[in-house]
């Protein structure tokens, strides 16, 4: 038996991730692994496996040919996504048997969507993380015609299972202060925190700019020496509009940071799609640690929380082999 499926048809950016590396900044490699790093353990609590590689598919998805019986799970940016154009439930488990098409359309909303299958895909690790980086070059963008090997599913039977969101999006982006923050003067730093932003369509998993009409450059700000940066951190370059990095940022610049975004929320903004409206509040150190830890403790729960998909009877093909009726009755036992 073959354990793989074949890509007939994919979009333009879809890759193969997990959690990335830790320890790696002095190689000069980044965290790099998925974009929104919520939706992965979204992913790992449906299938019910950790650590495995999943697809991250940037605003579109493909067309995949199961060559096994599997279990797949959606995550992320919700897409339009069909099984032998049957609709598929996002954010669900599904089983998939051999020979059955999967199709992943564009996204209707945010910009990752993200493919789990039980037992991951396998592919090459460097340092541990099967993750594609590409300014690093590690991995490659999937193509059409690749087959990609599955690993031992560890948990078949757990299917027909959906996650309700438990995402937060109204409220303002956190972030706290950097070593740059105090050299930026009170009143930008106000200002930051009153301005609403829109996610420029400049942007990739390196990084976004945020727009808006007000200039935060700091005066004398290109004389800082290049320093360690990290994914979360805003930089403001010489024009004056801020710059956040994501997962594969690079991992040392000169440009003054005005703040760091919590990795808690950064998912909402790797999420943003050009034209989405941002907002930040600053707070302190302490409360930023609360709020990981709280996310974390939420995390540890996502496979607690999933519950039986309820089928819509219109959607059900084979609804005629279900015994609907357990017995029969008068009608005057009310």
């Amino acid at each position: 038996m073959i354990l793989a499926i074949l890509v007939e048809k994919i979009g333009p950016a879809v890759t193969v991730q997990d959690a990335g590396w830790e320890g790696t900044l002095a190689m000069g490699l980044s965290r790099g692994g998925a974009a929104d790093t919520r939706a992965l353990a979204e992913a790992w609590a449906l299938i019910g496996e950790r650590d495995t590689a999943v697809l991250e598919m940037a605003g579109m998805g493909g067309r995949f040919k199961v060559l096994a019986p599997a279990r797949i799970a959606l995550t992320g940016a919700p897409m339009g996504a069909t099984l032998d154009n049957a609709h598929l439930l996002w954010n669900g488990v599904h089983c998939v048997e051999a020979g059955q098409v999967l199709e992943i359309e564009t996204a209707r909303t945010g910009a990752y969507g993200y493919l789990a299958i039980g037992g991951g895909f396998v592919t090459p690790r460097f340092y541990g993380s099967a993750s594609t980086h590409r300014g690093a070059g590690l991995g490659h963008v999937v193509q059409v015609g690749d087959t990609l090997a599955i690993g031992t599913d560890t948990k078949p039977d757990r299917v027909g299972l959906v996650l309700p969101s438990v995402r937060q999006n109204s409220t303002p982006i956190r972030v706290v202060a950097t070593a740059h923050t105090r050299l930026f003067s009170h009143d930008v730093r106000r200002a930051f925190e009153e301005t609403t932003f829109e996610r420029s369509a400049r942007g990739n998993r390196q990084g976004v700019a945020l727009e808006t009409g007000m200039s935060f450059a700091l005066p004398g700000g290109q004389s800082i020496p290049s320093e360690t940066v990290i994914p979360g951190d805003i930089q403001v370059p010489g024009q004056g509009a801020p710059f956040a990095l994501l997962a594969d940022s690079q991992t040392t610049g000169g440009y003054p940071r005005i703040a760091a975004i919590l990795p808690c929320d950064l998912p909402r903004v790797a999420q943003a799609i050009a034209g989405t409206q941002l907002r930040f509040k600053f707070v302190t150190r302490e409360d930023g640690i609360a709020a990981e830890l709280a996310e974390r403790k939420v995390r540890s729960g996502l496979g607690a929380r999933c519950v039986p998909i309820l089928r819509d009877p219109m959607h059900i093909q084979d609804l005629l082999s279900y015994q609907l009726i357990s017995g029969a009755i008068s009608g005057k036992e009310i």
